[in-house]
C-alpha cells in the first residue's frame, strides 16, 4: 500500500514486512474473536465427549476468522491510494479541495473498505467514507474540503484505510506512507492606489539608474551587437579587446521596498484571528502583494533581522523569480509568530547594511520606501525606528497600541507618533478593527509627518 505526492498517482506496496502476518490476526473484531473462542471451546468439548458432529461445527467456527484474516493480509499488499490538494496555498476562510483515489491492482475485489484521512482539528473534522466493492483493476475517487480561519502550515494525512471482511470478524487499518501540506497564507486586502510621500512607481524616469556615473572610465561595454548606433562604441575598449565594444545602455532599476514588521512578543497583547499581531501579518500581506504588482523590488524584513527573499541583496527580482519571491514570502508569513526579542535594533542594523544577512548589496536608503508595522514602542525604540527613517527615501510606519487594542485607555502611543513625525515618518494610529485600505489611502494622502485621522481614531 502506498500513496503518491500531491498531484500524483500512488504506488503499491509489495510483500509484506516483519510481523504482517501477526498485526493481522490483531485485527480480529469482537465478533471475530467471539467465533474464534467458540468454535476453540466447541472442538475442545467435542475432542473430550466423542461428539464428531459437534467437532466439524467447531472447526469451521474457528476457522472462518482465521481464513478471512489471510485473506486481508493478502489483499491489502494490493491497494494504492493516492491525494491531490488543490490548491496547495489558500488564504485564511479559503477552501481547499482535497481529492482522495483508491486503485485495486489485485486480481480480486476488495471488501468494505473504509477511507479515513487525517487533518488537524483546525481544518474541521476527520473525513470518513465508505466504499462497498473496488472490482479488479478499478478505482474509486471522493473528496472533501478544508477550511481554517487560521493561517499556518498543516499535514493532511497520512490516509488511513480500514479493510473488512464481508462477514465482520476482522477489521485491519493500514496507513499510507505520504501526506501533503496545505499553508494557509494570511488574508490580504486589495489596496488603492496611493503615491506615498517620496515613492516613485516601480518602473519609469524616477527609477532609472545609469550604469555608468564616472565618465569613460566607469563605462561597462559590451560587444558590438548588429544594429547598434555606431555613435556608441567605446574605442578605448575596442582598442584593448582587439573587437568592437559599445557603451551599455541605460537599464531601469526596479524602485525597492521593504516591509518591516515587528513581532516582537511583548509588543502585542492576545491572540487569535481578531488580534494586533495578526492584523499586523494580515496587512503586511496585503503590503507585500500590493507593491510586487506595482513593479517594486520587495523584501519582508521582521525584527529579527531575518529578511525574505535572502538572495540578492534580500529584495526580490523580476519575472518568474518575483512569482518565487512572492509565494516564498507569503509562507514565511503563513508561520511567522512571536520572536523573543525586546528591541528593533538587529532590524536598523539591517537595514543599515543594505541587506537581511549581513551580506553585501546595496541598501533600502535613498529611494528606498519603507512599510513598517510596529506594536508597542518605548523610549528606546521610537529613537530606534526615528533613526530607520534615514536609511529610506520615504517612511510609512502603521503603530498597533496594545492598550487601545486591549479596551484600556492609551497615552504613550500619541507621543510615539508625534516623535516619529517629528523624525519624517508618515505615522499612523491603527485603532481595533480598521480597515487597512482606509489607512493605506490616508497614509497615501498625508504630508510628510502630519497627523491624520487615522491617528485620531
Amino acid at each position: 500500500m502506498g500513496a503518491g505526492a500531491p498531484g500524483g498517482a500512488g504506488g503499491v506496496s509489495r510483500g509484506p514486512g516483519r510481523g504482517g502476518l501477526r498485526a493481522s490476526l490483531a485485527g480480529l473484531t469482537t465478533r471475530g474473536r467471539s467465533f474464534l473462542a467458540a468454535g476453540t471451546a466447541a472442538a475442545l468439548c467435542a475432542y473430550v465427549l466423542g461428539q464428531g458432529e459437534l467437532l466439524r461445527v467447531g472447526l469451521l467456527l474457528a476457522a472462518l476468522p482465521l481464513v478471512c484474516v489471510l485473506a486481508l493480509h493478502r489483499t491489502r499488499h494490493r491497494v494504492a491510494g493516492s491525494r491531490r490538494l488543490t490548491p496547495a496555498r489558500v488564504p485564511a476562510g479559503a477552501e481547499a479541495r482535497v481529492q482522495l483515489r483508491v486503485d485495486n491492482v489485485s486480481r480480486l475485489p476488495t471488501g468494505l473498505l473504509m477511507l479515513q484521512d487525517r487533518v488537524p482539528y483546525v481544518l474541521g473534522p476527520r473525513p470518513r467514507f465508505v466504499l462497498d466493492r473496488v472490482e479488479p483493476g478499478g478505482r474509486r475517487e471522493v473528496s472533501y474540503r478544508v477550511r481554517s480561519d487560521l493561517r499556518g502550515r498543516y499535514p493532511l494525512g497520512p490516509l488511513q484505510l480500514r479493510l473488512t471482511d464481508p462477514f465482520g470478524l476482522v477489521e485491519l487499518t493500514r496507513s499510507f506512507s505520504t501526506y501533503d501540506l496545505l499553508t494557509v497564507v494570511p488574508r490580504t486586502e486589495e489596496l488603492p492606489a496611493a503615491r506615498l510621500t517620496g515613492e516613485t512607481s516601480g518602473y519609469g524616469d524616477g527609477s532609472r539608474r545609469a550604469l555608468a556615473l564616472a565618465g569613460d572610465d566607469d563605462v561597462i561595454p559590451r560587444g558590438y551587437r548588429r544594429g547598434d548606433d555606431l555613435r556608441r562604441v567605446h574605442w578605448r575598449s575596442t582598442a584593448r579587446y582587439g573587437e568592437l565594444m559599445v557603451r551599455r545602455e541605460e537599464q531601469p532599476q526596479r524602485s525597492r521596498a521593504t516591509v518591516l514588521l515587528d513581532t516582537r512578543a511583548v509588543a502585542f497583547e492576545g491572540a487569535g484571528p481578531d488580534s494586533a499581531f495578526e492584523w499586523a501579518v494580515s496587512a503586511a500581506a496585503s503590503t507585500l502583494v500590493h507593491l510586487l504588482e506595482r513593479g517594486f523590488a520587495v523584501r519582508l524584513l521582521t525584527d529579527t533581522g531575518s529578511a525574505v527573499p535572502g538572495e540578492g541583496g534580500g529584495f526580490s527580482s523580476g519575472g518568474s523569480e518575483s512569482a518565487e519571491a512572492s509565494g516564498l514570502m507569503m509562507d514565511t508569513l503563513a508561520v511567522v509568530g512571536h520572536s523573543d526579542g525586546a528591541g528593533l535594533s538587529r532590524a536598523y542594523d539591517a537595514l543599515r547594511s543594505g541587506d537581511g544577512g549581513g551580506g553585501g548589496g546595496t541598501g533600502a536608503g535613498g529611494d528606498g520606501l519603507l512599510v513598517a508595522f510596529l506594536g508597542d514602542l518605548d523610549d528606546v525604540q521610537t529613537e530606534t525606528a526615528a533613526k530607520m527613517r534615514g536609511r529610506s527615501g520615504a517612511a510609512v510606519a502603521f503603530v498597533l497600541d496594545p492598550d487601545r487594542w486591549a479596551g484600556r485607555p492609551g497615552g504613550r502611543a500619541e507621543e510615539r507618533l508625534h516623535r516619529l513625525r517629528e523624525t519624517g515618518w508618515t505615522a499612523l494610529a491603527v485603532p481595533p478593527g480598521a480597515a487597512f485600505g482606509d489607512l493605506w489611502r490616508q497614509a497615501g494622502s498625508a504630508p510628510l509627518g502630519a497627523q491624520t485621522s487615522g491617528g485620531r481614531s
